[in-house]
Order: C-alpha cells, then sequence, then structure tokens
C-alpha cells in the first residue's frame, strides 16, 4: 500500500501539535515540522537554526507546487478514477519538469 520509503515528516508550524506527533510516532516517522513560538516567549536561536535547516528542504518542494498551482491551474483535479487523476497529474509534473528545462537551459546555455 505504501509506496514512500521516507522516514520523516515535513510540514510548517501549523501542522505541530501532540497528537500529530503521537501519530508519527506510532507509524515509526520522524517529526521535521517547523517549531512555533508561543505568546510572550520567543523561539530561542537554537529552534530557529532548526526551523531554518528545515525551509531549506521545504522551499525546494513548495516552489513547484506554487507554481502547478498558480501558474498551470493545477488546483484541482477532473477527472473520474485515480488512473485519470495520476495521468493528469503526472501531465502536470512532466511540463513543470520541461519548462523548468527550458529555464535552466536560457541561464546556462553550455553545460560542461
Amino acid at each position: 500500500m505504501w509506496d514512500n520509503t521516507g522516514s520523516g515528516v515535513s510540514a510548517d508550524a501549523a501542522y505541530r501539535s501532540e497528537e500529530m506527533g503521537a501519530k508519527l510516532c506510532a507509524q515509526n516517522l520522524n517529526s521535521h515540522i517547523h517549531r512555533k513560538g508561543k505568546r510572550g516567549k520567543a523561539l530561542t536561536e537554537q529552534a530557529k537554526g532548526s526551523n531554518r535547516t528545515k525551509s531549506t528542504v521545504q522551499v525546494r518542494v513548495e516552489h513547484v507546487f506554487g507554481a502547478e498551482t498558480n501558474d498551470m491551474g493545477g488546483t484541482l483535479v477532473r477527472t473520474i478514477g485515480s488512473v485519470r487523476a495520476k495521468a493528469k497529474i503526472g501531465m502536470e509534473n512532466l511540463a513543470y519538469n520541461m519548462r523548468r528545462l527550458c529555464h535552466l537551459r536560457r541561464i546556462n546555455p553550455n553545460p560542461a
């Protein structure tokens, strides 16, 4: 059933709770969820650094979803059946990758 072999879950601070931590622990997953400050108690420098490290991974994924959602109209899948939905999402991913390749080739037309 599970094709994902990753052992960690990344998310922003809105998803951090004791309940979420317990669910992740029950499934043997590591939490890479951002820490959040509380009213009157700011984050420590260590927590800020930890969030910054987590953000470097998260931003790479967020940009892809943002581009597909905002630029390519990928907010809704209007198909019947999971096979067609997977095909549509796969085509959106392919189109994004082709667009990204064109952008990278424009930046560096003669890669080594």
